[in-house]
């Protein structure tokens, strides 16, 4: 059993990546070939905004990470020396696109398609309807079953191309008419 299991008395839900490298501070020092963790909850509407102020902030939820960061981080020190490991970089990986949904999606989601977070003002899925907790399941003629096949199927698009969209939303297939 991982370390990260081991230190779980919380039962949190872990989603892992086995790349040293993101959209995060951690990267540099994984660059230099030293050991990093990185720890995400996830976003919100007002990730990011003016309006994420204090009375948003899960306390309960944020102690039960505290503690658990803290079990690990004292699992690990028990180790003679943390060892460097050089990983897969999932983001070389990614692919490249030059349009946008104007979705956040939701990265702790691990079921079928791309469930989102929120949706930017203004953008093509709020022209298109779509809300925080829809799935989007197609995008044009591309399936999608997660984030990587979201990303896949958005790069065949240019700004002013039109696709439909399938998504679901309480139980049920909906289909959209998108403008990039």
């Amino acid at each position: 059993m991982s370390a990260l299991d081991l230190v779980n008395a919380d039962s949190l839900k872990l989603v892992t990546s086995e790349s040293g490298v993101g959209p995060s501070d951690h990267t540099s020092f994984y660059l230099q070939d030293l050991p990093v963790l990185h720890f995400f909850t996830g976003q919100h509407e007002d990730y990011h905004k003016p309006s994420d102020d204090s009375e948003k902030i899960n306390y309960e939820g944020l102690l039960k990470v505290v503690r658990y960061i803290e079990r690990l981080v004292g699992k690990l020190d028990e180790e003679p020396k943390l060892a460097f490991t050089k990983t897969k970089d999932s983001s070389g990986d990614s692919p490249r696109f030059t349009v946008s949904l104007g979705v956040v999606p939701d990265y702790l989601f691990d079921g079928k398609g791309m469930r989102i977070d929120g949706v930017s003002e203004d953008k093509p899925a709020q022209a298109a309807g779509l809300q925080k907790g829809d799935v989007i399941v197609q995008l044009g003629d591309s399936s999608v079953v997660d984030m990587m096949s979201y990303m896949r199927a958005l790069s065949a698009f240019q700004k002013g191309d039109e696709a439909k969209l399938w998504y679901e939303r309480d139980g049920q297939k909906l289909e959209a008419q998108v403008k990039f």
